[in-house]
């Protein structure tokens, strides 16, 4: 099970079903771009098993009659569309309103395992739902941003707070859990390679240097010029050549008297 079925699975399984939150979550699916509309009917298609009933619950406690079906491997729930904007006539309370975003992720939401990449999105096929959609969100401190593909507009989140934040706003608790640990674990291994790369660059150059310093030193010998050198620089070469592998810094502590910095 992918990781997006696992959050509608989770969010399916909440059995609170209170009129404060349910019309709102019904107004969320009605607005997503997997609900369809027909001269006379309204038509929510999915293929989540665990989508479909839960809003088969919610019609159910509302009392609003729909006819389900299948199509393939799509479930479908047909509801009268005079039934539907009869219902939402009524203005949705500012502290309910939060529930709409999940009827619409419900609806046409999909977010990527954390494992793989951050992104998470809401499908709609008009750019007025779109957008109350995200001004809700916005109230919360969420901020999607919108990109139209062919003939839906889609709101989207791309960092890992935001997406944490949107997941904590519907209810989906388990999986923010999860979200959280995966975030930490990959934070963590990326800060492990940035410091382990940095210490590789930091040795190659060391490396790099003792190699030229080395090749300088034999050059000298070659050309009989290493006695010419003063006694302390002298002694600082000889112990480069019988330490190929150290930096300047602890070379300096292998020397007697011992010297307090060595340049290049």
């Amino acid at each position: 099970m992918s990781f997006s079925s696992e959050v509608k699975q989770e969010l399916s399984k909440i059995g609170n079903f209170k009129n404060d939150m349910l019309k709102p979550e019904l107004m969320g699916y009605f607005l997503s771009g997997n609900m369809l509309e027909n001269a006379d009917n309204f038509q929510f298609i999915t293929e989540n098993e665990f989508n479909i009933e839960h809003l088969y619950k919610i019609l159910f406690h509302l009392k609003i009659e729909y006819e389900p079906d299948r199509k393939g491997k799509c479930y479908v729930a047909q509801i009268q569309k005079k039934v539907m904007l009869d219902l939402f006539k009524e203005e949705i309370e500012k502290d309910s309103r939060k529930f709409i975003a999940k009827g619409a992720f419900l609806g046409a939401g999909s977010v990527n395992n954390p494992e793989k990449n951050y992104h998470l999105e809401i499908c709609f096929y008009h750019k007025k739902k779109s957008e109350f959609v995200a001004k809700i969100c916005e109230e919360y401190g969420i901020h999607f941003k919108e990109i139209k593909i062919q003939d839906k507009y889609q709101l989207y989140l791309k960092e890992a707070e935001e997406i944490s934040r949107f997941l904590a706003l519907i209810g989906a608790n388990r999986a923010v859990l999860k979200w959280e640990d995966v975030r930490v674990m990959k934070q963590m291994k990326n800060s492990v390679n940035r410091k382990v790369n940095c210490e590789t660059a930091n040795l190659n150059k060391t490396v790099e240097a003792a190699i030229r310093q080395i090749e300088d030193i034999k050059l000298l010998q070659k050309m009989k010029r290493f006695e010419e050198l003063p006694k302390e620089l002298k002694q600082v070469a000889k112990v480069r050549l019988e330490n190929p592998d150290l930096s300047l810094k602890d070379l300096s502590q292998l020397m007697e008297p011992k010297i307090r910095k060595i340049r290049n």
